[in-house]
C-alpha cells in the first residue's frame, strides 16, 4: 500500500534495451511532486497494455533511463498545482502520456496533457474501460479520418484484425460501408473479426494471403492496407494494394520495415504512410473532437470493447510476453496497487 505521502512508489521500468523481458524491472521509483504551477499529480487505477511498450524495451524507440513504462491510463487526481483550473482534487480523468502510466502516480502538465474528464461517479469498471481504450481507440479514429478515410464498397485489408487497434478499425470501417479482409493467425481471432463486421477472412497461418486476398477482390487489390506488423508482411501488403492504393504502415511487431525504393511506388501510384497517434492530437482542438467521439461510443455502446485480461502492475512480464507471443485477442489491462 502506497499512500500520497509516501516518497516510493511501485513503477514497471527499464534501465536498459533488450529483446529479453528479463530487463523489465517491477520496482520502487520515487513518486512525482508537483514541479509547475498547472501539474497534476494522478493515482493511477488501470493502465492499459499496448504494443509500443515492446519498442521501448528493445530500443527501437529511444528513451531516457532510467523509462518507466505505459502510454494510457484512468484514475483520480490527488494534486493540483496553484494555476491548474479545469481539474481539481477527486476528479476521475483518464488520459494519454509520452510515459509513465505503468506507475502508482503520474505527474502530467495539465495545460498541454491530453485529459478527458470523467463522471465523478465513474465505477472501477468505468475506469478500466477507460484506462485502457484511449491509445487504441484513437489510434483507429483519427486513422480512419486522417490516415485513409475509407468509402463505401472500398476492399480494405486489417492486419491483426482481433488485436487492440484492429478490433476498432474493423467495426469503424465497416461502419462505412467498406468491406473488411481480417488478416489473423488463428480461426478463433478470425472469428472474433467477423462478429465486429469483417466481411472477408484470412488465416495468415495457413492461407497464402495474397492469393486470398486476389480471389476477395477479382484481381483488384485493396484500396488500402492497414499493417501494424511491420517487417514481415511489408512485401504482402505492397502487393495487396490496388492501383492508387494507400499503404498505412503503423506497427512493428515483426521488426522495422527495411529502407526501399520510393520508385517501386510508381508501377501502381501507390501511397505509403507511417503515422502515429499524437501529431494528429497535435492541432487544436483536436484531442476534444476525437477524445469526446469516443467517449460517445463508448457510453452508446456503439461500439465493441472487450478487455480480455487483467494482470496486476507487478505481473506485466507475464503481460508482455503473452502479448508480444500473439497469445491474445482484444484489450489487455493492468490493476494498479493502491
Amino acid at each position: 500500500m502506497t499512500s500520497i505521502q509516501s516518497k516510493l512508489q511501485k513503477v514497471i521500468l527499464i534501465e536498459e534495451t533488450s529483446e529479453s523481458f528479463d530487463v523489465l524491472q517491477y520496482a520502487d521509483f520515487p513518486r512525482p511532486e508537483i514541479s509547475s504551477p498547472t501539474d497534476v499529480i494522478i493515482k493511477n487505477k488501470y493502465s492499459g497494455i499496448n504494443f509500443i511498450e515492446a519498442y521501448f524495451r528493445k530500443g527501437i524507440y529511444p528513451s531516457k533511463k532510467p523509462y518507466v513504462l505505459g502510454r494510457e491510463a484512468a484514475g483520480e487526481i490527488v494534486e493540483v498545482g496553484e494555476n491548474v483550473k479545469d481539474y481539481t482534487v477527486g476528479d476521475k480523468v483518464a488520459y494519454i502520456s509520452n510515459g509513465g502510466t505503468f506507475a502508482q502516480f503520474t505527474k502530467v502538465d495539465s495545460s498541454a496533457a491530453h485529459i478527458l474528464k470523467l463522471k465523478n461517479d465513474a465505477s472501477d469498471e468505468s475506469l478500466k474501460v477507460y484506462g485502457s481504450a484511449l491509445i487504441s481507440g484513437l489510434t483507429a479514429l483519427t486513422f480512419v479520418d486522417h490516415a485513409y478515410k475509407p468509402e463505401k464498397g472500398d476492399n480494405i485489408l486489417v492486419w491483426a484484425a482481433a488485436g487492440s487497434v484492429g478490433r476498432y478499425l474493423v467495426q469503424l470501417i465497416s461502419s462505412r460501408g467498406a468491406n473488411v479482409i481480417a488478416v489473423a493467425s488463428t480461426d478463433e481471432k478470425l472469428n472474433i473479426a467477423k462478429k465486429l463486421g469483417a466481411k472477408y477472412l484470412i488465416n495468415s497461418s495457413k492461407d497464402n494471403v495474397s492469393e486470398k486476398v486476389a480471389e476477395f477482390t477479382k484481381g483488384k487489390g485493396v484500396q488500402c492496407s492497414f499493417d501494424s506488423i511491420g517487417k514481415d508482411t511489408f512485401e504482402t501488403s505492397l502487393e495487396a494494394l490496388a492501383v492508387k492504393g494507400t499503404f498505412v504502415s503503423f506497427g512493428n511487431a515483426s521488426g522495422v520495415v527495411p529502407p526501399f525504393s520510393l520508385q517501386r511506388l510508381t508501377q501502381k501510384n501507390l501511397k505509403v504512410l507511417r503515422p502515429q497517434l499524437f501529431p494528429y492530437l497535435s492541432d487544436e482542438g483536436s484531442w476534444e473532437k476525437y477524445s469526446q467521439k469516443l467517449s460517445e461510443l463508448i457510453e452508446n455502446k456503439s461500439i465493441d470493447i472487450e478487455i480480455t485480461k487483467e494482470y496486476p502492475l507487478s505481473d506485466y512480464k507475464i503481460a508482455a510476453a503473452e502479448l508480444e507471443g500473439r497469445k491474445t485477442t482484444g484489450k489487455l489491462v493492468l490493476k494498479i496497487p493502491q
